[in-house]
């Protein structure tokens, strides 16, 4: 498993060289999110569960 600074040093030598601090904060951010969601694995619902919860509300 990387680290922190191992996954940020390798989304910098992915990104062109013209990038922006904006374009490296969305990356920062997607990353963070894939994790988030990829450690939530066992709460994952379907799309038609979904919309049954939604519906209750």
């Amino acid at each position: 498993m990387e680290t922190v600074k191992q996954e940020v040093g390798n989304l910098l030598t992915r990104l062109s060289d013209d990038c922006s601090l904006d374009d490296v904060q969305r990356h920062l951010y997607v990353l963070q999110k894939i994790e988030h969601g990829l450690k939530d694995e066992g709460r994952v619902y379907t799309q038609e569960e979904v919309e049954k919860r939604v519906k209750k509300i």
